[in-house]
């Protein structure tokens, strides 16, 4: 390497590149980026930083509107309310059982599912797929749902009525289907000469090497179950089973009731304006920890799956 950085041809080349100096096109375009780059972060960051200013501020700061990315009239009242009652943790352990629990289901349905419908040799290939994508565009309604869950299939009141109803995300599927179709025949067809079965294939070869798909589909499904909080206003009645998200919505509920019917503004009353920005800051903030650890499988797990190459 030495000797190559001593020849007069390499060194003349690096000392005309080192001269070569920006025009002024490429100058304004630099800024310009950097300008638009910076803008574009902080209208990105600011509602994150605004809602975390909200959680901690007084109603009346924020019903005037005074905050913005720093707390007024510091007020801890919320969390305090929030954090002090044992149902909160309760329903927050139950949340994280639901996502843990519904996103292992949804992916292990959306793997086996998806890798079979991109087999092309697949008996019933097209009337499933067909199937599947009919489902997106027509449902059985809310009032079909809540009976074939509460009454039909007995799941009121447990976990799998909220895992189970909303398992398959039928453009998850697609987009694993279509990675899938792109994956190379070549490794599928050693691993058979090497003796290896329909289902040692799947898991020895094809899920080890689809992990940026994988680990995009585990966000995707984590956070539409962590989220949710309508299959538990459906088919839960006991409180002890809500997730945290239902807690969460009958607190701002009842709060925002008992200001519309007694209009006062003690400390029961005054957590009605900023429990909104604490209920955002609670349910954004387990994501955002996860999120950093899959940010780089998640772009090209979403374009392997949906380019055809």
């Amino acid at each position: 390497m030495t000797e190559l950085e001593d020849r007069p041809d390499i060194a003349a080349v690096r000392t005309s590149l080192t001269q070569i100096k920006d025009t002024p096109g490429t100058v304004v375009f630099r800024w310009f980026n950097y300008t638009f780059l910076t803008l574009l972060s902080l209208v990105t960051v600011y509602p994150f930083v605004n809602i975390i200013a909200k959680s901690f501020s007084s109603d009346g700061a924020i019903a005037a509107g005074k905050v913005n990315i720093w707390p007024v009239g510091f007020n801890l009242t919320t969390f305090q309310a929030v954090v002090s009652d044992s149902m909160f943790w309760l329903n927050y352990r139950n949340t994280v059982v639901y996502t843990v629990v519904g996103t292992m289901i949804a992916m292990a349905i959306t793997t086996t599912f998806a890798y079979a419908l991109s087999r092309q040799n697949l008996r019933g290939r097209g009337p499933l797929i067909g199937l599947a994508v009919f489902t997106m565009f027509f449902s059985g309604g809310l009032i079909p749902n809540y009976l074939l869950v509460t009454q039909w299939l007995g799941m009121r009141n447990t976990i799998w009525a909220i895992v189970l109803p909303g398992a398959l995300s039928v453009f998850n599927l697609l987009v694993m289907k279509a990675f899938f179709e792109n994956f190379p025949a070549e490794l599928e067809e050693a691993a058979a000469l090497d003796g290896l079965s329909t289902y040692g294939i799947f898991f020895r070869v094809v899920l080890p090497l689809s992990k940026a798909v994988i680990a995009t589909m585990i966000l995707f499904y984590a956070v539409s179950q962590w989220n949710s909080w309508f299959g538990a206003f459906l088919y839960l009645d006991d409180k002890r089973m809500f997730p945290v998200m239902m807690y969460l919505r009958n607190l701002i509920a009842s709060v925002t009731g008992a200001q519309e019917v007694t209009g006062s503004v003690d400390d029961a009353v005054q957590i009605g304006a900023n429990i909104q920005a604490v209920t955002m800051l609670l349910t954004v903030l387990p994501i955002i920890c996860i999120y950093p650890f899959v940010q780089k499988y998640f772009v090209s797990g979403v374009m392997l799956g949906s380019v055809k190459g």
